[in-house]
């Protein structure tokens, strides 16, 4: 964010900028150029009373001078009325903001910024910002011109991709030094030799200073016209003109020189102004504010307006909505703050000191500074207008392409900047790689604020705040079914499905005695829970009977979604209708053989008609997960025979139609040899799909022919 102030025309939340089109959480930075109220005088209800946490910049003296003036905006000002900050809210603020001086250069997130003279006021500062490599010049309020006081401002040496400029008088030039300083002196002296009393509304610092400075100047050389008073009526003249000798080092050559004799800024014949001026009293006064908004300027013009003899003399711009811009039209009544209406009889002058740049010295800066881009900002809506038109006009033979941006508040305005990304090789790496357009490098990229590096894992503790780490990953999936079948569903995803040898283990003290006691039950569970794969050379499936498995794999991009992927198939395995149970408990119908087995437990004998529908249910199931339509239907054993002979005897055999895609074929399963035939497929590839699935469901039954009975 690039300045927070307020705007003098108007009062409370009317005078803010339009913070509800901004996310204070958002603003990581925030550069103030000058301590202006129309440019700083928000900031302490942006600190206080949003969500901002971020930086605040500016230099010494802009922080020096803007404590006082905010302090004596929330005494005399509206806000003390509307409520926008307290004195607390000032305090606070004043403790986050942080210094940078002229030509110094930051970083904060990436965001690189440097500081440069603006020349408006004393600290006034233009900031150029760089981010992912685009270059920003923000000018602020800047003037190009020596003054009594000030320097010019400076010209950056880095030519912006865009440029921000103020734009507040347009495509006016100011009149010549020399010229406005006759004409201001001419006419104070034409008031206070009439009898009248001379208002100069000014800020409390900025031009006032000059003013001081040429007015001392002139009544030194003109003992004529000491008799005549000057006042400068501010409640920060005394601690105004401390500051601005403290930080004199920051003036121009005329201003150091003069402080190696005297102190320019003690003056002889300018006296503060402490209780209002006797009416018969030819005098000058200089009171702030300078737009006539409150404050002491107001109760003096109000007080003195109803006398010809009088005189306002406006030294600067004037903001739409102030009083000052308003006498400016010379109406024959003005407002008071009271509300009653008030005669204007005195005259009014405008004569400009303003330390803004006009379209000469603007126009002079674009051709130096060459942007590619210029968005104007700080200006009324005809003047951005007309000055836009002027630089386009400017600009059209030699670059075209330039764009000249007028916004209107709270319009986005987007630029699109295509560079090259370049990444420095550096670390181990950087000894070992020979530079080869179109050679392939292998190592870690690393984008950190901005800037690319690639560098070797071993390298990342050193040159970043990273480390490598590997996380090894294991999820436990419920699952009751036979480890075959899930094998097999396996092997119908991935390529690569490698069965794991069970890892040797060794023996404890009492070993021997242990082993020649186990029991054959004991060792069928031991051969089930070694029972593990390897999917596609990263993810372990293993078993975990009765009722698991576990999945382990490191974890990586790959890793987690091949992982991700065999937890599905688990799930598909243990639940889905292409899963056959075989652990489940048989119902008896009374159809059913039993027999004690040598262990002792009593077993029913699976008949074949239940056989054959669970190859029906297990082939269905399968096959749905390969094919969009299938269908699977069990032909009765007479009218197979008629088709394909009957070499199988009828009792264990199961013939299906099968139709996938629209191919049909026809299966003989044969569940004592476990093989499984396709017949009347036009389709070669489908043929040998069905043939494999068959088979490897026969062989997947026959481990499970017969269930336990609890």
């Amino acid at each position: 964010m690039l300045d927070c102030g307020i705007h003098p025309g108007y009062a409370g939340d009317e005078s803010l900028p339009f913070f509800d089109h901004v996310d204070p959480a958002s603003v990581d930075l925030l550069l103030v150029t000058h301590f202006h109220l129309d440019h700083a005088g928000a900031l302490p209800y942006f600190t206080e009373r949003t969500s901002f946490k971020g930086r605040i910049f500016m230099t010494h003296p802009t922080k020096a001078v803007l404590k006082m003036m905010i302090a004596d905006y929330v005494r005399i000002g509206y806000n003390s009325e509307e409520g926008l900050y307290s004195e607390a809210d000032v305090d606070s603020c004043l403790r986050k903001i942080e210094i940078i001086d002229f030509h110094q250069s930051l970083e904060i997130d990436g965001i690189k910024f440097r500081c440069y003279n603006a020349g408006h006021v004393l600290g006034g500062a233009m900031f150029t910002i760089e981010i992912a490599g685009v270059n920003v010049l923000y000018t602020g309020d800047y003037s190009r011109e020596d003054d009594r006081h000030l320097m010019a401002a400076e010209t950056p040496n880095q030519k912006p991709n865009v440029l921000i400029v103020e734009s507040t008088y347009g495509k006016s030039d100011h009149e010549s030094a020399k010229e406005r300083e006759a004409r201001f002196l001419s006419h104070v002296e034409k008031v206070v030799n009439r009898g009248g009393r001379c208002l100069i509304p000014v800020f409390a610092l900025g031009r006032a200073q000059e003013l001081l400075l040429l007015l001392e100047e002139h009544w030194e050389a003109n003992p004529e016209l000491q008799r005549f008073p000057i006042y400068y009526a501010s409640r920060m003249a005394d601690r105004a003109l401390r500051i601005y000798q403290t930080y004199v080092n920051m003036m121009n050559e005329k201003v150091r020189a003069r402080m190696d004799v005297s102190n320019p800024f003690h003056f002889r014949h300018i006296h503060n102004l402490r209780i209002k001026p006797d009416d018969d009293e030819p005098c000058v006064v200089m009171a702030s504010p300078g737009m006539l908004q409150s404050g002491m300027s107001r109760q003096l013009f109000e007080k003195w307006c109803g006398d010809r003899r009088n005189s306002c003399i406006i030294p600067g711009y004037a903001v739409e909505g102030t009083l000052a811009k308003t006498i400016l039209g010379m109406p024959e009544q003005i407002a008071a703050q009271s509300g009653r209406m008030l005669p204007r009889r005195c005259d009014v002058q405008y004569v400009s000191f303003s330390a803004h740049a006009d379209y000469s010295q603007t126009s002079e800066f674009v051709r130096i500074m060459e942007p590619d881009n210029i968005v104007l900002v700080h200006g009324a809506k005809a003047e951005m207008n007309r000055l836009q038109k002027a630089l386009l006009s400017m600009l059209q033979p030699s670059r075209p392409e330039v764009q000249v941006m007028a916004p209107r508040n709270t319009h986005i305005v987007s630029f699109e900047f295509r560079t090259d990304k370049i990444a420095k090789v550096i670390g181990s790496m950087a000894d070992n790689v020979t530079a080869r357009r179109g050679r392939r490098i292998r190592g870690i990229f690393v984008t950190e604020n901005f800037s690319h590096r690639i560098m070797a894992p071993a390298d990342l503790p050193t040159y970043t705040n990273l480390s490598v780490n590997r996380i090894r990953q294991r999820q436990h999936i419920p699952f009751h079914n036979n480890f075959n079948l899930l094998t097999y569903f396996l092997r119908q995803v991935f390529d690569s499905v490698e069965a794991v040898e069970p890892s040797s283990e060794k023996a404890g003290a009492d070993g021997g005695a242990t082993g020649a006691a186990e029991t054959a039950a004991a060792k069928a569970k031991a051969k089930a829970a070694s029972q593990a794969v390897l999917v596609e050379g990263c993810v372990t499936i293993r078993h975990k009977p009765p009722d698991r498995v576990l999945a382990e794999w490191a974890a990586s991009p790959t890793g987690d979604m091949i992982a991700d992927a065999c937890v599905a198939i688990v799930m598909q395995a243990a639940s889905g209708p292409a899963s056959v149970r075989l652990t489940s408990k048989v119902c008896c119908h009374g159809a059913h053989e039993e027999h004690t087995d040598d262990c002792g437990h009593e077993h029913e004998t699976v008949s074949l008609e239940e056989r054959q529908q669970q190859v029906v249910y297990a082939i269905r199931g399968v096959l749905r997960n390969m094919f969009k339509e299938i269908d699977v239907d069990l032909l009765e054993e007479d009218s197979a025979e008629g088709e394909i002979g009957s070499a199988v005897p009828k009792g264990e055999r199961a013939a299906l139609k099968v139709v996938v895609d629209g191919v049909g074929a026809v299966l003989r399963c044969n569940f004592e040899e476990q093989t499984c035939l396709v017949y009347e497929c036009d389709d070669k590839a489908v043929g040998d799909t069905l043939s494999s699935v068959g088979r490897q469901i026969l062989l997947t039954l026959s481990h499970g022919a017969h269930s336990h009975v609890h």
